[in-house]
């Protein structure tokens, strides 16, 4: 396929899909990438087409012929029937803007050739060998019904012997209404996502919180733990750092001027090695230990409260638990709904196409 004497116009990005030949209802993807698409002129022959290329091979190569239609079947997805190469082509396009501005093109490209058509006409036969068919020649497009992709919804009707145009406007005004209540539930449908996964990061955050606090009163415990048993360490030393009671156990035969004496000298020595020993060692560690018993009694107060917005966030989780799940099944109840809405609105597309076939 040479495209020197071809200049393209128009050119934009987008997911390429053809209907399977063999169902006439899937649709079968060009690629994992989107593919350039592009609208060429050929000034030789006035003609237009449409060409998309996937490496070497041509994937679309439609001329734009009067009779084409370009039809969105949603906001992002569009299409159109080759009656000369049998099949119909789908493109996803990333934005609605770029299916608009795509639509657009293509509703010039067949106006021009639809003038170049009827000048043709009036020279009294197709000049364009490009087009390869006279005027009456033309075979009408085939009529479609078939799923796309992502549940993309298709119908195609383009038929020499297609309805008149009240009927055909009663179709298209039954199906522009299905298609937009199935739009305005799947914006629902996402809506009730989004507030889901709000809730499930809020309840993340506060589960995070929770184990945080968890880690903090647990240490706080400890360190109680710890001080505890520095106080019962001390109480124990003071104990200990008190001299015993001293007695003196004598014969009986002593006397009891000489037992007077010797517990007035050991009160002496009592008296001396409590003001020696007993007393500077007594108040640093009175000191201390009551400085140790006010921490003790600080961290209590601190568990205290710890234990509170640890009992309150547990509160909180619980509701933001609860909360979740009221939003999930809210979420399972609009999706089931949305599936009752989408085959309903299937339903109603088939008997729309049968209505369309039957037609005379």
């Amino acid at each position: 396929m040479s495209t020197a004497r071809e200049q393209p116009i128009f050119s934009t990005r987008a997911h390429v899909f053809q209907i399977d030949p063999a169902t006439k209802r899937n649709w079968i993807p060009a690629g994992k990438h989107a593919l350039t698409v592009s609208y060429f002129y050929d000034a030789t022959r006035n003609v237009y087409r449409i060409i998309s290329l996937g490496g070497a091979k041509a994937i679309i190569n439609s001329t734009v012929t009067p009779n084409m239609t370009f039809t969105k079947t949603s906001q992002k997805f569009g299409q159109w029937a080759d009656s000369r190469a049998n099949t119909v082509y789908g493109l996803g396009f990333a934005s609605e803007q770029h299916l608009t501005q795509f639509a657009e093109k293509f509703q010039e490209v067949k106006e021009a050739a639809r003038l170049a058509r009827e000048k043709s006409q009036d020279g009294g036969e197709l000049t364009s060998p490009a087009l390869g068919l006279t005027a009456h020649q033309v075979p009408p497009s085939p009529l479609v019904s078939s799923n796309g992709p992502g549940d993309e919804k298709l119908f195609r009707s383009q038929s020499a012997d297609a309805p008149g145009p009240a009927e055909r406007e009663r179709l298209r005004k039954m199906l522009s209404e299905g298609s937009v209540g199935e739009v305005q539930w799947e914006a629902e449908f996402f809506a009730l996502q989004d507030s889901n996964n709000k809730l499930a990061s809020a309840l993340r955050e506060a589960n995070a919180a929770a184990a945080q606090w968890r880690q903090q009163l647990e240490a706080q415990r400890a360190e109680a733990e710890r001080l505890r048993q520095r106080v019962a360490e001390l109480e124990a030393q003071a104990a200990t750092a008190e001299p015993p009671a001293v007695s003196e156990k004598e014969g009986p035969g002593q006397s009891l001027e000489q037992l007077e004496a010797l517990v007035q000298t050991k009160d002496q020595e009592i008296q001396t090695l409590k003001s020696q020993t007993g007393g500077p060692r007594e108040a640093p560690e009175t000191a201390e230990r009551e400085e140790t018993q006010q921490k003790v009694q600080e961290l209590e107060t601190r568990n205290a409260e710890l234990e509170h917005q640890l009992r309150a966030t547990e509160r909180s989780l619980e509701e933001a638990r609860v909360e979740r799940e009221r939003a999930r099944a809210e979420v399972g109840r609009a999706a089931q709904l949305l599936d009752v809405r989408l085959f309903e609105l299937s339903e109603l597309r088939e008997g729309l196409a049968r209505l369309a076939e039957g037609a005379p």
